[in-house]
């Protein structure tokens, strides 16, 4: 089981100590009741890793990046290898563990190259990544020399994936990941976070609204709240509700044009609403490879028009917006 006890002594030097005992009390009540079919598979793999630990990394270029070749053995390269391969698909990236570069589905840096330099310095600041998968962008947060940084995602597979790569650290900096879900997550009482992201997750909410007041829940007065989902087309009413699935995908619900979103936004009394970028996703960003052979976006688009989906759907549009909890 994932050791929480250095988040939870993080916590109790910050404003968000009130936080301590629920958040305990929720971990443990999700591992008790909630074991993954295959929690004990990847446990193992934690188990039986190569004893490295290494004081080098790399949280601040594109490929996060810990250790290097020439600190381990043929042997031990070859049995972390095998061990990250048990632990596919990887979809969020990329990596690069002791050398061994892990081409991941998604070019996440990509995402985060378009937004990090039109949001608030993450320096010294509490943060919150809604959504996280396995944490590659809590280390680039990290990079940026978050105070302390949390991700929340269900996935135990992301979860196992977060952990190795923490684990082959030599020192464990205040970075972590919830295995849970936002409306698990305690209130602060506006006393919360510095920055909020959630990015790729409205689009899978029912309730879209509930979803952002969570988030707006979760900041600090005049925190900012930074999210990313997908969009289309279209004023402010235009709101895309697919009749079964979107680009393969059962549990995709609302899609807003960006004015709708602002629009929502602003209804719920965020500030300083503003677009930060725009683009259609590329198969080149988001694709198969070999440490994620499953289908990826080419499979989910229609193969004589690229701007559409198989189901005949506008291809998928992602914007970026940043605005702020009022103070």
């Amino acid at each position: 089981m994932i050791d929480f006890q250095p988040l939870y002594k993080q916590l109790a030097t910050t404003r968000l100590h009130p936080w301590k005992g629920p958040l305990q009390k929720q971990l443990n009540t999700v591992f008790a009741d909630k074991p993954h079919g295959k929690q004990v598979e990847w446990e193992a793999v934690l188990s039986e890793l190569p004893a490295l630990k290494s004081q080098y990394s790399d949280f601040t270029s594109d490929r996060i990046t810990v250790g290097t070749k020439q600190e381990i053995s043929k042997k031990e390269h070859r049995q972390l290898h095998q061990s990250l391969k048990k632990l596919q698909p990887w979809r969020k990236g990329p990596f690069e563990l002791f050398g061994i570069v892990i081409d991941t589905e998604w070019h996440s840096d990509w995402k985060w190259n378009r937004i990090k330099d039109h949001i608030a310095p993450l320096k010294d600041k509490l943060v919150l990544d809604i959504g996280c998968g396995n944490g590659y962008h809590l280390w680039r947060m990290l990079g940026e020399q978050t105070k302390l940084t949390i991700g929340v995602d269900p996935s135990r597979l992301f979860l196992t994936q977060f952990a190795l790569t923490k684990q082959l650290m030599s020192e464990q900096p205040p970075v972590h990941l919830l295995p849970l879900k936002d409306e698990d997550l305690p209130d602060f009482n506006n006393q919360g976070f510095d920055t909020v992201f959630s990015m790729g997750v409205l689009y899978h909410r029912k309730s879209p609204f509930e979803h952002l007041q969570r988030l707006k829940n979760f900041l600090r007065p005049d925190g900012e709240l930074v999210i990313e989902t997908l969009v289309v087309e279209g004023d402010k009413q235009t709101v895309l509700v697919p009749e079964e699935r979107y680009a393969k995908m059962r549990n995709v619900w609302f899609l807003p044009s960006v004015e709708a979103l602002k629009l929502w936004l602003k209804r719920l009394g965020f500030v300083d609403i503003k677009l930060i970028h725009i683009n259609q996703t590329s198969v080149e960003e988001q694709r198969k490879t070999e440490w994620m052979d499953y289908e990826s976006l080419a499979d989910f688009l229609d193969p004589n028009d690229a701007n559409l989906t198989i189901e005949g759907l506008p291809a998928p549009l992602r914007a970026c917006l940043s605005c702020r909890k009022a103070s």
